[in-house]
């Protein structure tokens, strides 16, 4: 503890260099600020990336075709290339041990569904009962699409929110008839989805339902996948890329594209779109650390010098001091506790306005791909305490300085 004799010398040196002081203060302080800034901002970056994924199922595969852009075994590019429910029935019986969740989907995309007086146009999608798990979705109320369903081509629907509300308001819709494209439909469920209202103006029949009354034959737009997870991220991101690689072979061999076209067979998987994501979120991190730091270091360096600079205007105070006995200890305590207050108050200034500020904002702010910015409070506290030691590292050579000199040289000092 520092006596009150102590406490009145420290004050008073501030006064005297009050302007030198504030500088340095502010330096420091400003160092911690733009530290905790950037480290909940590179936190509020990966909040929002993560708030992304949760659309839909983090390790989905989701396979989509397109036109051919070149010639292949006698075939001219600019064909479309249409997947079939044999595609999708060979894929799930070839890796049914490795597969979580599956689905294929055959999709309109202007339906028009009718209650009543209201009326409105939504994308209507034929999938299986997994495609819940595979877009993430919760039921508000009701059930979802089940194999049954899919069995007896049963005519049930269920709807997003969003189309709930339009059509429905606050009836209840469970158990009413819609009509899709002119065709009775019985409302089974509705669904929340995380993406918001633009992903709840979908409706959801099964898909043999939608294949025969829709003329969609055995066609399918898209189909999609998630992997039983391995033991570890890196185990399961493999898992899933030869998956990947596996089944745009397959499809390539199937449909007589060739193995270097790029746009018939497209394959995302968001495994590996997580993966770049989060190491691209990692190095800006790095960078926000390495910024914060240097800015920190310069506040520091400003501690020495100015530290040398008191040592020097104060060369016969201690010279008076040490010529009355006064332990070289004393002296280097004298500086160093000068050093460490002016760290310490700075330091913790700066971490108190940067908290107050993220605590007033952070919740309010929700961009796109920055949500919620925040900092772990160990960390920052952590790197203050680290600062005053650094701090007190800065003063030690001035300090050690004032402790070599000698009284009769520091006596003669102009």
């Amino acid at each position: 503890m520092f006596s009150l004799e102590r406490w009145q010398e420290i004050f008073e040196t501030i006064r005297k260099n009050k302007l030198r002081t504030f500088l340095t203060g502010l330096s420091v302080a400003s160092g911690i600020f733009i530290l905790v800034i950037l480290l909940a901002l590179g936190q509020g970056m990966q909040n929002g990336i993560a708030k992304e994924f949760e659309r839909d199922a983090t390790n989905r595969i989701s396979v989509y075709t397109g036109v051919t852009s070149v010639g292949y075994k006698g075939l001219n590019p600019g064909r479309f290339i249409e997947m079939t429910n044999a595609d999708y029935n060979y894929l799930i019986e070839k890796y049914e041990d490795n597969l979580e969740f599956k689905s294929a989907v055959y999709r309109i995309w202007s339906g028009i569904l009718t209650y009543g007086k209201e009326s409105g146009s939504y994308r209507v999608e034929g999938v299986y009962p997994d495609y819940q798990f595979l877009e993430n979705e919760s039921l508000v109320s009701g059930r979802y699409i089940n194999y049954s369903d899919q069995e007896d081509k049963t005519k049930v629907v269920v709807i997003g929110n969003k189309v709930k509300q339009d059509l429905f308001g606050d009836t209840d819709a469970l158990g009413k008839l819609v009509q899709v494209n002119g065709i009775n439909f019985y409302v089974v469920g509705v669904y929340s989805d995380p993406g918001g209202e633009r992903e709840e103006t979908r409706v959801f029949v099964p898909i043999s339902t939608s294949q025969r009354v829709f003329g969609g034959a055995d066609k399918v737009r898209n189909l999609g996948f998630t992997l039983k997870p391995k033991a570890n991220f890196e185990a399961t991101l493999a898992q899933s890329i030869n998956f990947s690689n596996e089944i745009e072979a397959f499809l390539k061999e199937r449909h007589l594209v060739a193995p270097d076209d790029t746009s018939a067979i497209n394959i995302n998987n968001t495994l590996e779109d997580a993966k770049r994501f989060y190491d691209l979120i990692g190095m800006i991190k790095l960078f926000f650390w390495i910024v914060g730091i240097f800015t920190i270091i310069a506040g520091v360096v400003g501690v020495s010098n100015i530290m040398l600079i008191i040592v020097k205007e104060r060369t016969k105070e201690i010279g008076i001091r040490k010529a009355l006995g006064a332990e070289p200890w004393s002296i280097v305590s004298m500086i160093l506790h000068e050093s460490i207050f002016v760290t310490a108050i700075a330091g913790f200034s700066g971490l108190l306005f940067s908290m107050g500020l993220l605590e007033l904002i952070g919740p309010n702010l929700q961009m796109d791909y920055i949500r919620n910015p925040t900092v772990n409070f160990n960390v920052a506290i952590t790197t203050v305490f680290i600062l005053v030691l650094a701090g007190a590292l800065a003063g030690f050579v001035p300090a050690w300085r004032a402790a070599r000199i000698k009284p009769i040289a520091a006596l003669r000092e102009e």
